[in-house]
């Protein structure tokens, strides 16, 4: 597969009382037409940041990005994001908040008839299409949420960006829309850059995962291959020497890195130690469960569903 997207060099500094602050130093990174690469890293690392590079909302001071072979330098619809908010207008039906996009992108493109079935199409691709007439206070989170993605994916994306799109769900729905935007990433071969906190999820949905180092002056520290074949079954990898593998290297680096940040002494948890597969760590890499604790007692069964431990 050819490289659709490249950062080259990037960095950025901001203007703070206190002088500059370089949150972003040297970082490269090719991805691949129809790749599904994740960013992971704990909270500050610069992950957002990158990403808002690559939708043109941020100008990045030195180095830059390059799509299809064209220096971006504000925001396209070539160029799709989906926040952890759903950021659906009220007032407006499901219908209604995929039309916007749409007829933004289309217009003059499509008929109205093309449209309407185009609108409907996507809707369809979230299994929303029973409740295209329902504003977004009618439906669940996970609904809106499902939404925003429908909305995004009618833009007609190269590459859809994707900022923590289900931190703020369940685990059950969270584990339904991770399979969900599998079914459409497999059906659509969509570019796919997504940002998480959660280990699993980042291999289970993964082609690459890219690991950030802490900031300031954040660059990315490691680039795992995530070998697994698709389609993948959240069941059958719980099992899965590779995916497990896979998961501990995600868990060792990101435990190193804040060992660093927290200045103790303690070695990380190897692969096949007690314990390296038990740490609430392994969870979620944002700084509300970065220490590690003892795992509790009772046979402790760790599965790729939502990111966290089943006693």
């Amino acid at each position: 597969m050819k490289t659709l997207l490249e950062l080259s060099q990037v960095g950025i500094e901001f203007k703070t009382d206190k002088g500059p602050f370089k949150a972003l130093d040297n970082v490269n990174l090719k991805i691949r037409e129809g790749e599904y690469v994740s960013l992971i890293g704990h909270s500050g690392c610069g992950k957002s940041t990158v990403l808002n590079i690559v939708a043109g909302l941020l100008r990045a001071t030195t180095g830059g990005v390059v799509l299809d072979g064209r220096e971006v330098t504000e925001p396209g619809p070539e160029r799709a994001v989906v926040f952890q908010n759903h950021s659906l207008l009220p007032w407006l039906s499901a219908y209604q908040n995929v039309e916007l996009a749409v007829k933004q992108v289309f217009r003059g493109k499509k008929s109205r008839a093309e449209m309407r079935e185009w609108i409907e199409h996507n809707l369809k691709l979230v299994h929303m299409e029973h409740a295209l007439h329902k504003r977004p206070g009618e439906i669940s989170g996970g609904m809106k949420q499902r939404v925003g993605i429908a909305r995004a994916l009618a833009m007609q994306p190269r590459v859809l960006l994707m900022d923590e799109p289900f931190g703020a769900l369940d685990a059950l729905t969270r584990a339904h829309l991770q399979d969900s935007l599998m079914e459409i990433q497999r059906e659509l071969a969509n570019t796919v850059i997504m940002i998480t906190h959660d280990v699993d999820e980042a291999v289970l949905l993964s082609d690459r995962i890219v690991m950030m180092t802490n900031g300031p002056a954040a660059t990315i520290g490691e680039i795992l291959d995530v070998d697994l074949e698709r389609p993948r079954n959240r069941l059958e990898l719980a099992e899965d020497p590779r995916y497990n593998h896979c998961r501990q290297e995600v868990l060792r680096f990101l435990y190193e890195k804040q060992r660093k940040v927290d200045g103790t002494a303690r070695a990380s948890p190897g692969a096949g130690q007690p314990g390296a597969a038990h740490a609430p760590l392994v969870a979620n890499a944002s700084t509300g469960a970065e220490k590690p604790q003892p795992p509790r007692a009772g046979r402790t069964v760790v599965t790729p569903l939502h990111g966290k431990h089943v006693a």
